[in-house]
């Protein structure tokens, strides 16, 4: 790989990094942020979903764009938009603007995430080139993920809460003023219109559903935000799919979304990033509630899970995939983060803490890192470049659907037992067999053609 190439898969993974770490370096703030912000007990949770609802809700509509637009251009947006919500987060004063900047920030989002993996697509032969691409990457990913959660902890101890927001100005300035010198020019814009009441539809019922599935242990399953919201987005979406049958250049390729690996896809990484919001849910309301650890304390029993995912990702990942393919690699390493979640369960006693969490964090956190980066290998395998963004968005869209139920359905289990540790241990037990039942689904996988190594990259040789 030569050294543009190296810098520019490392702004692409430092911007993975963002988006990852955005999502969850608010957690072990939330009670800070409850307090200062005049948040409820469950009303606190919306400084999270409403990122995944701004994310949810606007990846369709941003895959597109990047089809359309172009990923360079709509990388860059989705930068600016990052950096004035973070700016706008950290300076809020109240519940609703705090509220509105997280959503904004998921809108952000919706177009980088799109964007740099199309960027990833086009720019890395599929095979072994492209799967160490994806594990770079990916291990951003995993460390944003996890280091979130220490990076939270020592900003909010030290610094208040508005850091978690402060911190990501200067990372997003950083890059958008990278992006330009490193990125390849975007192509010339495809023929054909873009489908815009396609896009209406996709929006605004992905939205809902994510919405919905947030607002369930909040307002209540069968009031109008939640069973209201869930009935009308799946409505939506219904509409969405009868329309793009008859649209001759429809924002959602059908034969696309119906294919085999793609659907299959979607299935896992809704699973996996369902039990992964769970579980984190789970060892942040253990070890505060439970045991009492400070925000730093906390932050800093996720380190283990953090070093081990990162190297999951991006030394592990690529070598399993060349060994044993997509299909196999997926499977396995669902099902062993499955019992990586189980032994981390089995270690949440009533006098336990860092050292009882270890083994299981360890486990979890190598299998985790190996399935983040095979779910996104399969997305992209034997996709049309031109098509690369919309099935970025169809498998992202997946994962933030997935996030939502899970954390909704996990919050509902964990408050339905009087006495907080039981019910937390329900929590686990069902996301480790949530998991394990993930790897048997990626089983239907089809093994991708195989592609040589040799191969290069029109993109990339146009580009050096």
């Amino acid at each position: 790989m030569m050294d543009r190439d190296r810098l520019r898969l490392g702004l692409l993974a430092l911007t993975q990094l963002i988006v990852a770490l955005d999502y969850n370096i608010v957690y072990v703030a939330l009670p800070d942020i409850g307090k200062a912000l005049g948040f409820g007990p469950s009303s606190v949770q919306w400084v999270v979903s409403a990122y995944a609802v701004g994310l949810g809700g606007l990846l369709l509509f941003g895959g597109r764009a990047v089809d359309r637009l172009g990923p360079r251009k709509m990388f860059m947006i989705g930068l600016a938009l990052y950096g004035v919500a973070s700016l706008a987060g950290g300076l809020a004063s109240g519940a609703g603007t705090l509220i509105v900047a997280r959503a904004v920030q998921g809108a952000g989002g919706a177009l980088l995430t799109p964007a740099t993996l199309t960027l990833i697509y086009r720019g890395f032969a599929e095979g072994p080139e492209r799967n160490r691409a994806l594990g770079a990457w990916g291990m951003a990913g995993c460390a944003g993920l996890a280091a979130g959660s220490l990076l939270g902890g020592v900003l909010t101890n030290y610094l208040g809460w508005e850091w978690v927001f402060y911190v990501n100005v200067p990372l997003a300035l950083g890059c958008a003023l990278a992006a330009p010198k490193l990125l390849p020019a975007d192509p010339a814009r495809t023929s054909g219109s873009f489908d815009l009441p396609g896009a209406i539809l996709a929006t605004a019922g992905s939205a809902l559903l994510v919405f919905g599935l947030a607002s369930g242990p909040d307002a209540g399953w069968l009031s109008l935000r939640g069973a209201g919201a869930l009935a009308v987005g799946a409505v939506l979406l219904v509409a969405l799919l009868v329309l793009e049958s008859r649209t001759r250049d429809p924002l959602i390729p059908l034969r696309l979304a119906r294919s085999r690996g793609l659907a299959t896809t979607m299935i896992v990484i809704a699973l996996f990033q369902s039990t992964l919001g769970g579980g984190y849910y789970i060892l942040v309301s253990y070890l505060q509630p439970v045991r009492g650890y400070s925000s730093l304390e906390a932050g800093l029993t996720f380190l283990p899970l953090t070093l081990v995912s990162m190297y999951g990702a991006l030394k592990a990942a690529p070598k399993a995939i060349g060994r044993w393919g997509v299909r196999t690699t997926l499977a396995l390493s669902m099902m062993g983060a499955g019992v990586g979640i189980a032994v981390t369960i089995a270690g949440t006693t009533s006098g336990g803490g860092f050292w009882t969490l270890l083994p299981g964090s360890i486990i979890w956190g190598l299998f985790g890192g190996v399935g983040f980066v095979a779910l996104f290998a399969s997305a992209g395998a034997g996709v049309a470049p031109d098509e690369q963004g919309v099935a970025s968005g169809l498998a992202s869209t997946g994962k933030e659907v997935g996030g939502a139920m899970g954390l909704a359905v996990f919050v509902a289990i964990a408050t339905s037992s009087s006495r907080t540790l039981p019910g937390l241990h329900a929590t686990g037990w069902t996301a480790a067999a949530v998991t394990v039942i993930g790897g048997l689904v990626a089983l239907a996988l089809q093994s991708p053609r195989s592609v040589s190594s040799s191969e290069k990259s029109p993109v990339l040789e146009g580009a050096n």
